[in-house]
């Protein structure tokens, strides 16, 4: 075969897989239309979830999820029976936009957050944060501490330790070859391991009936894949730079995860943690993988009554 026709095959490839991700993107949006508020924070536009009275929780999802996930889990209407709910789609994720001219690092992240709520007349919350979300709540609790009642931190990344996926997972990312990438393969090797994915996530624990629910190509729209690639490549520095920090946070702290994480090792980061952070407490499932607050909802409310208080 000449190598015209081998590129001509090649691009004919490329954009039928292109026209194929863009039409399930566009099928998942119109499927799934933005069920929160919005507000704009520096030209930022957040979508978030708001619901139930009392005390502020916000919720904080991990990489490569949204608010619909945070919903999903009996977490979220056990909280809403007892406080005010904001379950936030962090920028790039969800409904929420993430402006191409800033690294959106915890730090950046958390600031962003800190004005959010503040225009939203949410004061002194207590922040549930899950995976990479649980770095933004840390992040959040060390810069803000009088801003902050409490926070829980789920199944976090706390150390740089070694991550063999952070290069596959960060190359979405990556100028150009990235962008067609997101609009091409990406999208498509996505939804060819999902099912593999979610039965690490859930594992030992079976992937619930519920969360067939889940807008799985919402989270492969190449705009969301740039989020998660560019949070997979800042995970490790991200890290590097917050451990220096642990030791002088001044916010009740409580730290969740589950005994059986095959994501991440409790180990190494939960219990790590626990030991460098003064006063506070460490709560671990035993049945538990790296969705506790699915699997164990009524633990984690435990912990996030433990913060308020």
């Amino acid at each position: 075969m000449h190598s015209t026709t081998r590129i001509q095959i090649g691009a004919a490839l490329g954009l039928a897989a292109a026209a194929f991700v863009h039409q399930r993107a566009w099928q998942a949006q119109r499927a799934n239309p933005p069920a929160g508020k919005f507000t704009e924070v520096d030209g930022v536009r957040l979508h978030y979830l708001e619901r139930g009275e009392g005390p502020p929780l916000v919720m904080l999802h991990g990489n490569g999820s949204m608010v619909q996930e945070l919903a999903l889990s009996g977490l979220f209407e056990l909280a809403a029976a007892r406080y005010r709910v904001i379950a936030l789609d962090r920028p790039g994720y969800g409904y929420s936009q993430r402006p191409r001219d800033r690294w959106w690092g915890p730090q950046a992240q958390a600031a962003l957050l800190h004005r959010m709520l503040a225009k939203i007349g949410v004061e002194r919350p207590v922040l549930f944060g899950h995976s990479f979300g649980a770095m933004v709540a840390i992040a959040f609790a060390l810069a803000y501490p009088s801003s902050t009642r409490g926070v829980v931190l789920a199944s976090g990344y706390y150390f740089p330790t070694g991550r063999l996926e952070v290069p596959v997972m960060a190359a979405p990312a990556l100028p150009l070859i990235g962008d067609l990438m997101r609009h091409t393969i990406s999208p498509l090797i996505g939804r060819l391991t999902w099912p593999g994915m979610l039965k690490l996530m859930f594992s030992p624990a079976p992937v619930p009936r519920y969360f067939d629910a889940f807008p799985v190509w919402m989270t492969l729209r190449p705009s969301q894949l740039r989020a998660a690639a560019a949070e997979a490549a800042l995970l490790i520095p991200s890290a590097l730079t917050l451990r220096r920090k642990y030791a002088e946070l001044e916010t009740p702290a409580v730290i969740v995860a589950g005994a059986q994480d095959r994501y991440v090792d409790h180990r190494r980061h939960s219990v790590a943690l626990h030991a460098m952070v003064p006063g506070s407490e460490l709560l671990l499932s035993p049945r538990a993988g790296h969705m506790v607050h699915h699997v164990d909802p009524r633990r984690v409310l435990q912990a996030i009554e433990a913060a308020a208080r």
